[in-house]
């Protein structure tokens, strides 16, 4: 088959989901991180965004990054390793660091290349990592990329983490990998269970707090203040792409491991610098959420409206108790209907089918805001009973 004739195909495949009504990809929304959204003309309600604490559109947060652009200009335009490293990347590793409870932290391009350049370059030939079967995309293909041994152990289920463990040779270096957040479901990873059996085998972990920081524990320092087990991960990563309101994301570890991802890992050393002005939104969104814990605050208030809300009517979720709630549908076609039903009526969400899950774990992802209003909220709790009732789904 030609490299075109496989492109042809898949088209028509697509072509075929949007003559169904069944693409939801890669539309033109615009601001897309806005409770209120305007798409072809329309007005809509976003349950769709990552934006966990409307940081990104926080006035703070942009008179930061506009004052940044003005100082620095629109990007460092070189590598970090050579001459894109400024003041505003040192100052905000180091603000990271203290955020996460740890002696220092590097700063990536993108969360996606974090996870990815972290595991590849921490491990190698003769090392196990053991990754959860629904770890994201990013750990998987640092999986990839490792020449390590690569174990798969069930989801969140400590007794095969503790059964892959048990198999690995004793003289090889373990790291055990897992998301905080899983966002596909808003559930925790296990980091209590996670912990006792790293320290019984004396293995390392590493944590992706993509979906925590910012959006869980007292404070939004994610996963592990949730659990009050800060400094008890060797690893944790994050990205900016969700509550901090940019794109890139780090690892915060060691000075040592720190000092070794910077002049080993590749991802890090041959991707330019991200822009300053990323480095700044960042630093702004940590101040904002020092200053701010009502943000916090107003989260959760808007969490718990929605999840008692669908609960009520009927709907089946995922026990969370993150700003993810995912409605479990089951049904692909239902799935489709269900996401177009709704932005029919006003309010973007957004359908998760195969293969980010199982065929029949298909479900509808809510992903709350702390910019959402009383009244956007509660339009949209009504349009999710209305089309879930039409569907039989309550």
């Amino acid at each position: 088959m030609a490299l075109s004739d496989k492109c042809r195909e898949f088209n028509a495949w697509v072509d075929s989901l949007k003559a169904a009504n069944q693409f939801f990809y890669l539309r033109q929304m615009d601001p897309a991180a806005s409770p209120v959204v305007t798409m072809n003309g329309r007005k809509l309600i976003m349950l769709g965004s990552n934006n966990y604490l409307g940081l990104a559109t926080h006035p703070k947060v942009v008179e930061a990054t506009v004052k940044a652009v003005e100082e620095y200009g629109t990007g460092a335009c070189s590598s970090r390793v050579l001459t894109g490293t400024t003041s505003l990347h040192n100052r905000l590793e180091r603000k990271l660091a203290e955020f996460k409870g740890t002696e220092a932290a590097v700063v990536f391009s993108t969360g996606f290349m974090t996870m990815m350049g972290t595991i590849s370059t921490m491990t190698e030939e003769g090392d196990v990592v053991l990754s959860d079967e629904f770890n994201h995309a990013s750990i998987v293909e640092g999986c990839r990329l490792t020449g390590a041994e690569v174990k798969v152990y069930k989801h969140n289920d400590m007794a095969s983490l503790e059964d892959e463990l048990s198999k690995c040779d004793d003289s090889s270096d373990r790291l055990i990998v897992t998301d905080g957040v899983f966002s596909m479901k808003g559930t925790l990873g296990d980091i209590p269970g996670i912990k006792k059996l790293a320290d019984r085998f004396g293995a390392a972990i590493m944590v992706d707090d993509a979906h925590g920081t910012g959006a869980i524990g007292a404070t939004g320092r994610g996963t592990l203040e949730y659990f009050g087990m800060e400094g008890q991960a060797d690893f944790v990563c994050g990205t900016f792409s969700k509550s901090l309101g940019t794109i890139g994301g780090f690892t915060a570890s060691t000075q040592e491991v720190v000092s070794y991802l910077k002049l080993r890992s590749r991802p890090f050393i041959f991707s330019a610098s991200p822009p300053p002005s990323s480095m700044a939104t960042v630093l702004a969104c940590l101040e904002v959420m020092e200053e701010e814990p009502e943000l916090m605050k107003r989260l959760g208030k808007n969490t718990d409206f929605l999840r008692e809300g669908l609960l009520d009517a009927g709907f089946r979720l995922e026990p969370t108790v993150t700003p993810i709630l995912p409605i479990l549908i089951g049904d692909e076609e239902q799935t489709f209907l269900m996401a177009g039903g709704v932005e029919d009526e006003g309010v973007i969400v957004n359908p998760v089918v195969s293969p980010a899950v199982p065929k029949e774990g298909s479900l509808i992802r809510i992903s709350v805001m702390a910019s959402l209003g009383d009244d956007e909220l509660a339009i949209a709790l009504d349009k999710l009973k209305l089309v879930g009732g039409k569907l039989g789904l309550i």
